[in-house]
């Protein structure tokens, strides 16, 4: 049971993590992708166009180390651009570059909730209270409660079945 709380718990913090970094890329991420684009050169509707799109994309994007900027541009746009532009845009720099400050505010907010959780938690872990202790002394077993666990034919002697048997000349 504590196995099922475990891998259920796990999946709703995975769930909760990235609802959080979607909510605080959704808060500066259009300004940033606005801001961004505007300074290369790409018009300002196109830049608002794009600046508008889903959060989620772009976070997927970045995790998979793909520069989705030249594809929501479009080749019309990026044959507009100066030379200059087009290689910044579509180089390796510019889309980390332009993420980069949104992602830390969305790590910001899943953190400081992690953070909060574990608060809670250890609150709550010492409210619990002190774990019974075990006595110190402990009386020996007679053995009669493991026999009472085996099947009767191994608690009577017999071997089980597919056991090797002892040889009788070992030393």
């Amino acid at each position: 049971m504590n196995v099922t709380f475990q891998n259920s718990a796990q999946v709703l913090s995975i769930g909760i993590f990235f609802t959080l970094m979607i909510l605080g890329l959704a808060t500066s991420l259009p300004h940033a992708m606005l801001t961004g684009l505007e300074a290369h050169g790409v018009p300002a509707a196109t830049a608002h166009r794009v600046s508008q799109l889903p959060p989620v994309s772009i976070l997927f994007a970045a995790f998979l180390g793909y520069n989705p900027i030249q594809h929501l541009l479009g080749a019309p746009v990026l044959a507009s651009l100066s030379a200059h532009n087009q290689a910044v845009l579509a180089g390796r720099g510019f889309f980390p570059h332009l993420i980069a400050t949104p992602f830390r505010i969305g790590l910001h907010e899943a953190f400081a909730f992690a953070v909060a959780a574990c608060l809670i938690a250890a609150a709550a872990s010492l409210l619990r209270g002190k774990l019974p202790q075990k006595p110190a002394h402990v009386p020996p077993t007679t053995g009669t409660a493991e026999a009472e666990l085996l099947p009767d034919s191994v608690a009577a002697g017999e071997r089980p079945a597919g056991t090797l048997a002892r040889s009788a000349t070992r030393k």
